[in-house]
């Protein structure tokens, strides 16, 4: 029995996706109810939820419409997610059953399409570092990675990719229920954009289950999935489970591109916990409180221009000013915009971080790249006072802030006076 796709879209807002057998079609799979019209409300997503439980307050600053920042690696992410999907969505029909030779040229075609559609959305955010050209061939590396696991799950191991034929790579796609669909309960309440389901089938050619598929560009696990991968992968599971009453067996995997690795989320069901984290993280006009500590403050935060807190950890702990990447609050004494030079005056926390006070302890430094332009778009905003640095190289006797580097104006929030966002 051959499995046949009669209708697939690539984002489903409509949110209902069917699968045909021998031209009948068994169920549907609901993604969500889209039958009741829901004036905007709450919803919370797997990376909502899992800012709030790392912090709420960098939960709260992130529903703040605060300046975006990109990264090249979020980017490559994108370009590589959305390649693979466009493989999977595109009409091979004039490729011949036996035709090969034509994939990897036809991938690389999409995976270029996306990579400067991405670089133009990278290089039109202002917070931004470096585009970096040289991550194409990584990029490329991802998406022969993504195709592997695809052929995989069909049963084919160790072809190479001009071999696949268009009769291979239909059944492929054959296996596809949803590509980038959007999942959502049935309140509307909780949400997550889920990147494959693909159907299981047996030897024979039926479908017995359900593959939840989340595809990973980033570092592979060390043994298992990480707490919050593995709690994104369960929410998408459950909900799936949720909205199907009549659902055959689902399975979830996060699947790596850069070795081509399938790891399993196991766990029991996570919805009862997402509905508490979903009342907890309403929105409000007050700052939530914060949760300071190594994986928040003393980690990757987005938001730190606007935070006193991991301003406060810092000092309070004798850790400020003194990792080889560095964030400090400084006052700008002296710069050269033709050589980048400069002289800053690092600054310690006031009145709970809220305050700057110079504390006469001045660097020699030096903006460059996208760390020079920076600096200078926000002298050319007049804004006059500290300033927020991210991630400065202090190995060096003059200070390196470089294309990685945020520079932005120091607006820390204060705590428990209702905030206008802008």
């Amino acid at each position: 029995m051959s499995l046949l796709l009669s209708h697939r879209v690539s984002t489903l807002s409509l949110s209902r996706s069917y699968r045909w057998i021998d031209g009948v079609k068994p169920k549907r799979v609901i993604m969500a109810d889209v039958g009741n019209s829901q004036t905007r409300q709450h919803m919370l997503s797997p990376s909502a939820w899992n800012r709030y439980e790392t912090c709420p307050r960098m939960y709260w600053l992130s529903r703040q419409k605060l300046p975006r920042k990109a990264g090249m690696a979020a980017s490559l992410g994108t370009v590589v997610h959305a390649s693979i999907e466009d493989l999977l969505l595109t009409d091979y029909s004039h490729i011949g059953n036996d035709q090969d030779n034509w994939l990897p040229r036809e991938g690389e075609r999409l995976l270029k399409e996306r990579w400067e559609e991405e670089k133009e959305i990278f290089m039109n955010t202002p917070r931004r570092p470096m585009w970096k050209e040289e991550k194409w061939k990584e990029a490329k590396r991802h998406q022969k990675g993504g195709i592997i696991m695809l052929l995989d799950h069909i049963g084919i191991q160790g072809l190479d990719h001009d071999r696949i034929t268009g009769a291979l790579w239909r059944k492929v796609q054959k296996h596809a229920i949803a590509v980038e669909g959007e999942l959502k309960t049935r309140n509307g309440r909780l949400m997550g954009r889920l990147d494959l389901l693909l159907a299981d089938v047996d030897s024979d050619g039926n479908m017995v289950g359900w593959l939840v598929a989340d595809l990973k560009t980033g570092r592979t696990p060390d043994r298992e999935l990480k707490s919050e991968v593995n709690r994104q992968l369960r929410l998408y599971r459950d909900i799936l489970l949720d909205n199907n009453e009549d659902h055959p067996p689902v399975r979830t995997e996060g699947w790596y591109t850069l070795n081509s690795s399938k790891w399993p989320a196991i766990g029991d069901n996570v919805l009862e916990q997402a509905y508490q984290a979903w009342e907890k993280t309403q929105p409000t006009a007050i700052p939530m409180q914060p949760t300071p500590g190594p994986h928040s403050c003393g980690g990757f935060c987005d938001w730190k221009a606007w935070c006193p807190h991991w301003w406060n950890w810092r000092f309070e702990n004798g850790t400020l000013h003194k990792d080889d990447f560095s964030d400090a609050v400084v006052l700008l004494h002296e710069f050269d915009s033709n050589s980048g030079s400069a002289v800053i005056e690092l600054c310690e926390p006031f009145e709970d971080g809220i305050r700057a006070i110079p504390t006469g302890v001045k660097k020699s430094a030096r903006f460059d790249g996208r760390g020079k332009e920076a600096l200078q778009e926000v002298l050319d905003s007049e804004h006059q006072g500290p300033l927020f640095l991210g991630s400065i190289m202090t190995t060096q006797n003059a200070w390196r802030i470089g294309h990685w580097c945020d520079v932005l104006p120091w607006k820390p929030i204060p705590d428990d006076i209702e905030y206008q966002k802008q």
